[in-house]
């Protein structure tokens, strides 16, 4: 079994700086100036909002960071995704007008998880052990269920209900708890066991009262595998092209601004290298386990 210490901020901070290294100085450089700006929060406090977030208010001030940081693995990665956000902030208002500085959430959630994806791809990597390298498989992993597939459930669910009202129907609980329990028996199978209660745990999300959109969490992880496995493999005209995507801001459509980036979301084959991946890591488990 593998455990991963506690890691003091200060560390974590130069762990997350090395395994974002591969996209290059200037970034790095944005990363620096962000993390030593004193525009971060990092520990918790009795009357502090819980969890992690990124904001900006206008040109002139670097965005504003919110961790709640205690040094668990979690917290280590979550700096990598709220910097991606960050720094992509910085990046589109350094190069775009006000009217198109401010990124949609769309593309926010590919910086960020792409910034996660680099960060678990170096830990993979730089593993001294076979444990170690297990445990961020794990992790690895967790986000593919987490963010993809879990994402591509909700996307479904979400989207029956607006078709529901679209062509004259009314939403009714139980109809949508008979749906979210279709949907998860079709994704999860017959392997896992639901507690009868687990029905309504569509009604505990949030996200389903606002606008529609939980789509983009399943997709842009798809694009974020295909963007920081194009930069861990060709270097630096994926990273070059890259950062053109961070500089784009809200100045074209999502789709052209990672078409730019060497991503076509109008096609299937990011949600294809996607499973691609997912196979992959799965089939590297199975060869660890066997040791």
């Amino acid at each position: 079994d593998y455990t991963v210490e506690e890691t003091s901020y200060e560390d974590a901070v130069e762990e997350v700086r090395e395994a974002l290294s591969v996209l290059g100085e200037e970034y790095i450089s944005y990363y620096d100036r962000i993390i030593n700006s004193g525009h971060v929060d990092v520990y918790p406090t009795d009357t502090k909002l819980t969890g992690a977030f990124s904001f900006s208010m206008g040109k002139e001030f670097l965005p504003f960071v919110q961790f709640n940081y205690l040094g668990y693995s979690s917290d280590v990665s979550t700096i990598a995704h709220e910097l991606g956000h960050a720094i992509y902030s910085s990046y589109s208002k350094d190069n775009q007008e006000s009217i198109y500085a401010e990124p949609i959430i769309f593309t926010q959630e590919v910086a960020s998880t792409t910034n996660e994806l680099l960060y678990y791809s170096y830990m993979m990597e730089h593993a001294a052990t076979e444990d170690e390298r297990m445990f961020y498989l794990e992790n690895m992993l967790s986000m593919f269920s987490g963010t993809f597939f879990l994402q591509a459930l909700y996307a479904e669910f979400e989207d029956a209900m607006y078709q529901t009202v679209e062509s004259g129907g009314a939403l009714d609980a139980e109809a949508l708890s008979d749906l979210w329990t279709e949907l998860y028996q079709e994704y999860r199978g017959d392997t896992i066991e639901s507690f009868p209660d687990s029905r309504y745990g569509w009604a505990s999300i949030p996200h389903f009262y606002y606008n529609y959109y939980v789509f983009q969490y399943a997709t842009g992880y798809a694009a974020a595998i295909a963007l920081s496995r194009r930069i861990l493999r060709e270097g630096a005209p994926a990273v070059k092209d890259y950062i053109g995507f961070l500089s784009g801001g809200c100045s074209k459509s999502p789709i052209d601004l990672l078409k730019g980036a060497g991503v076509d979301m109008s096609t299937t084959k990011p949600v294809e290298e996607a499973l691609s991946l997912f196979g992959e890591l799965i089939g590297e488990m199975e060869e660890l386990m066997k040791d």
